[in-house]
């Protein structure tokens, strides 16, 4: 993607199921934990570089010993700021007496971060100061260990003011009114009520400290669950860990955010990507489950697990984004899928180009649209399979011919290149302008000034912001004739509210190509009629039950809001032909067929909050607020 968008996050859980002893002798270290939570984050780190946190809870510890550990943080490199600090925990043992690391009791008892439940996240904000206090995991405290509580997820509630104030009402005083805060505390409550629930059960026949155990052992995660998910409205792979080491994650009923786990004798291991668990774990990948939404897999304080159903699965609209861009493409499935939004293109791009294939370069934007590219190479290859069947047949005995056209090819070429070093230092808008210019590199030598078209392929358009200021401009200085965009991604018109940061419909460039149209053909009046239909819905509470914005793009054809998006993002001074080709809604479910949340796309919100969120957004673009939806 030329123009970065965030999105949370990413999540990994390991629970060992068998006695710390076990990989000390197997493994020859105490560390074996550690080092397997390390890959499964790095490998991850696509998913959040504003911050990582790490807890470990031991799960049989005598009262009187720290039993919860957790470092955060928000340096540079978060995750090699984590393990550094957790291996050094590990070195100074070793400085001191290094016999002591193959003696699991001491470790568990003298040694933080030496449990059996760890639970890793990785942030990218789309909400808050990038500070570490938003960081994950969240903690909830108490000197029972039952009712304590280590919270970190991939989520975004569209009611978390509604869930504030249930909160309110139930006596509380949350700390904050964000929603990682109020999920937590919401799944507290009831945890609370479940410890109650056990206690009245049990008391009587047992006494403390052995009542404590019994309630530890009859706590029922699954109604915990339930009771606690059902008011969420939003996208959540939701992880915790209780205090007394049972540990689950619980998936959305309509799968909007990922989840996968695997298990074997030695572990039970959950993640927000499957190449995540392979690569840390060698599990083979047809072996690694997704959870099922509405589910979530709970593991018991002595390791048994299972995944359970907490709320009623609805229309599975899994994140189309995360198949265009968000997840690893050594995914097996998504990068086949990547390849199958390239070739789906290339109808449209052959029409773009008048078939003039001898006089057209191929390109791609790195590094997400790679695969893309592949699956046009690969579709252009069989179109021409047909088109040499056609010509040779017309050619007749015209051998010079026909040794022509078996010995032409397409011509792809990297004609752009990314400093990715570079961009990490581009970490705001007000930076953005003055220094996006650097990213790319364009290689020259390859396009024939005046002659050739090009056609360059990214994964999806956002802004534009960034074909507006850099590349176009580095594009012409090659002196193409044509220059067309192509988004493997449908048009981005409608705002996110599940965990990705696309909240403001000023910023999408399809919007800003749709009211320019509104303007040029006297409909703005539109624009009035459709505020007026959303602030009555706010007035009479049915503001989550329509979206009224799509009136606006329904009344042009899709072509031209593609025409009128090419004119906004062509530069002043650029001398060859710019058009944007984007990919079909129904080529895009084609290709990514278990993915089929298009909200962006087609403002169909697989939830009520979607559209309240997106008519809250269209109100506070009318009335010149730039603040977020929700």
């Amino acid at each position: 993607m030329s123009e970065a968008i965030k999105h949370e996050c990413g999540i990994a859980l390991i629970r060992l199921r068998k006695p710390l002893a076990y990989y000390i002798e197997k493994y020859g270290t105490p560390l074996y934990p550690v080092n397997k939570l390390y890959v499964l984050m790095e490998k991850q780190s696509n998913r959040g570089q504003d911050g990582a946190g790490v807890a470990n809870v031991k799960v049989d510890v005598p009262p009187g010993s720290r039993y919860i550990s957790r470092y955060r943080s928000i340096e540079n490199r978060p995750i090699v700021d984590i393990f550094g600090k957790i291996n050094e925990k590990y070195r100074q043992v070793i400085k001191s007496d290094p016999d002591k690391l193959k003696d699991a009791a001491w470790l568990q008892k003298n040694v933080a971060f030496s449990g059996e439940v760890w639970l890793g996240h990785l942030r990218y904000g789309t909400h808050g100061k990038n500070e570490i206090e938003n960081c994950h995991p969240m903690l909830r405290q108490s000197n029972w260990r039952s009712r304590n509580l280590v919270c970190a997820g991939n989520f975004n509630m569209t009611n978390a003011d509604e869930l504030f104030h249930k909160l309110v009402k139930l006596g509380q005083h949350p700390k904050d009114q964000g929603d990682t805060v109020t999920v937590m505390e919401k799944i507290g409550h009831f945890m609370d009520e479940e410890n109650q629930r056990v206690f009245e059960r049990f008391k009587g026949i047992y006494e403390n400290p052995a009542l404590s155990d019994i309630i530890e052992d009859n706590m029922d995660l699954q109604r915990i669950l339930h009771r606690s998910c059902r008011d969420f409205d939003g996208g959540y792979a939701l992880a915790g860990v209780t205090g007394y080491g049972a540990s689950f994650v619980v998936r959305d009923p309509s799968g909007i955010r990922p989840a996968y786990y695997w298990a074997n004798d030695e572990v039970v291991v959950v993640a927000s990507e499957r190449p995540a668990i392979k690569a840390s774990f060698g599990a083979p990948l047809d072996e690694i489950q997704e959870i099922g939404p509405g589910n979530a897999v709970i593991i018991d304080k002595y390791g048994e697990y299972g995944e359970f159903n907490i709320l009623p699965a609805a229309e599975r609209k899994a994140c189309s984004f995360e198949r265009i861009y968000f997840s690893r493409g050594s995914d097996d499935e998504i990068y086949q899928e990547r390849k199958e939004l390239g070739r789906l293109l290339v109808p449209q791009v052959l029409k773009e180009v008048d078939y003039d294939l001898e006089n057209t370069v191929f390109s791609y934007i790195p590094n997400t649209a790679e695969a893309a590219f592949y699956g046009l190479m690969e579709g252009m290859e069989y179109y021409l399979a047909d088109w040499r069947k056609e010509q040779i047949i017309k050619a007749g005995n015209d051998a010079d011919r026909i040794e022509k056209i078996l010995k032409f090819r397409p011509r792809f070429e990297k004609l752009v290149s990314k400093d990715v070093k570079l961009r990490t230092f581009i970490t705001n808008d007000s930076d953005r302008g003055e220094m996006v210019s650097h990213v790319y590199e364009m290689t020259h030598g390859v396009v024939r000034p005046g002659i050739d078209n090009v056609v360059v392929i990214d994964d999806s358009i956002v802004r534009g912001t960034t074909l507006e200021k850099s590349i176009l401009k580095l594009l012409d200085n090659l002196g193409p004739k044509k220059i067309a965009i192509v988004s493997s991604a449908p048009q981005i018109r409608y705002p996110d509210c599940y965990g990705i940061d696309m909240s403001k419909v000023k910023e999408f460039v399809a919007f800003r190509a749709m009211l320019a149209l509104l303007k040029e053909r006297g409909m703005e009046y539109l624009k009035e009629e459709v505020l007026e239909a959303a602030l009555t819905a706010i007035q009479q509470g049915k503001d989550n039950q329509q979206n009224f914005v799509k009136k606006l793009f329904d009344v042009f054809p899709y072509e031209d809001v593609s025409r009128k998006i090419a004119e906004i993002i062509k530069p002043e001074g650029v001398k060859a032909e710019v058009s944007v080709v984007y990919q079909t809604v129904e080529n895009l479910n084609k290709a990514c067929p278990k993915n089929l949340g298009d909200w962006y796309f087609t403002g169909n919100y697989p939830t009520p909050g979607g559209n309240k969120v997106v008519n809250k957004s269209f109100i506070n673009f009318m009335e010149g607020k730039l603040v977020r939806a929700y």
